[in-house]
Formats: structure tokens, sequence, C-alpha cells
């Protein structure tokens, strides 16, 4: 397994020059988001479509 550490320097090794810091930063924030939906989805904690409609709406009102 590739340590985080070393995916992070080559995901900005692929950045233009002028990326800005900001930039950078959020593209570390997704990819953790996406790291930590995806092994929520291989751990079973998931809601079915109808599930996140519900919550949804109750957040909404």
């Amino acid at each position: 397994m590739v340590p985080e550490k070393e995916i992070i320097i080559e995901m900005i090794k692929t950045f233009p020059n002028d990326v800005s810091m900001e930039d950078i930063i959020e593209a570390i924030y997704v990819r953790q988001k996406i790291q930590k939906g995806l092994k929520d989805s291989e751990e079973g904690r998931l809601f079915t479509h109808e599930e996140a409609k519900e919550r949804l709406a109750k957040w909404l009102n």
C-alpha cells in the first residue's frame, strides 16, 4: 500500500506550476472525502436513495 504522503505528492506533481495553495488544499480535502465515502461504502454504511431523500427533506424544512 502506498503511503498517503506519496499519493499526495504525486497528485501535486500533476498540477500546473501556478496552482494556488487554496487549490491544493481543496484537492486534498476532496480526495479525503472521496476516500472516506469509498470506505463507508465498503463497510456497508450506506443509505438507499429513498432514505437519502427522506433525510434531506428533514434538513430542508
